[in-house]
């Protein structure tokens, strides 16, 4: 194919596709708009000695982590207090991705447990962070794991 004979009417096919190429560059390049990731608008905390306290809506909220320090393949425990609705959270590699680890919450009498377990890094550490939606709060609490 590379020894082929260049043709009038494969010139206009590479020319046309030329074109069609710069186009879609050039459109894209005027309509990008940087998108705010959740990072940007979320609230920020480190887990430090088993807690975390963020203010939001003049009230504390409180995330904990038990056994602290976290240590990987055991079961961590999760504890968010000061709140009436149920969280969601998802625990995620900040440094590198080893997947993403969904939180099931339940209820218990003043603050939602729910329960997970962060897989084994080739490092000896490692940050991780729990990210927790909130109604339309977020917030992002990082802890680090030994392993």
């Amino acid at each position: 194919m590379a020894a082929e004979k260049l043709t009038k009417a494969r010139l206009i096919q590479i020319l046309i596709l030329m074109a069609v190429l710069i186009t879609a560059f050039v459109w894209r390049t005027v309509t990008y708009e940087e998108n705010t990731s959740i990072d940007d608008s979320a609230t920020n905390c480190r887990i430090a000695a088993e807690y975390c306290a963020v203010d939001d809506s003049n009230k504390k909220l409180g995330l904990s982590v038990n056994p602290y320090p976290v240590v990987a393949n055991s079961e961590v425990t999760l504890r968010i207090s000061n709140t009436n609705v149920k969280p969601v959270a998802k625990i995620e590699g900040v440094d590198m991705f080893m997947g993403t680890i969904p939180v099931i919450f339940e209820q218990q009498t003043d603050h939602w447990v729910g329960t997970f377990t962060v897989p084994e890094c080739v490092h000896d550490t490692m940050e991780w962070a729990i990210t927790v939606q909130q109604g339309s709060e977020t917030i992002i609490a990082k802890f680090t794991v030994q392993k």
